[in-house]
């Protein structure tokens, strides 16, 4: 695994706090989030199931900009 770490929230003391990466050989973007409380849980599973393995997490809008920067990253990699 190459795991590129690109950035934690910009607005927070920077421990903590939601970060991306991402994994040029599994091809994949790795979350940090905050954990979805049972209210946010329930609504996604208005759209199916979640699986153990899987988990739903949350990200602030104000890191769009990181979001971006992990995209330009994952579209660089040789593999895609």
């Amino acid at each position: 695994m190459t795991l590129h770490f690109i950035a934690k929230d910009p607005n927070t003391n920077g421990e903590n706090c939601p970060t991306v990466w991402f994994d040029d050989v599994a091809q994949e973007f790795v979350v940090q989030g905050w954990k979805a409380d049972e209210m946010l849980q329930l609504k996604c599973l208005e759209s199916g199931s979640i699986p153990d393995s899987e988990a739903v997490v949350r990200l602030p809008a104000r890191m769009i900009d990181v979001l971006k920067a992990v995209i330009e990253v994952a579209e660089r990699s040789p593999v895609l």
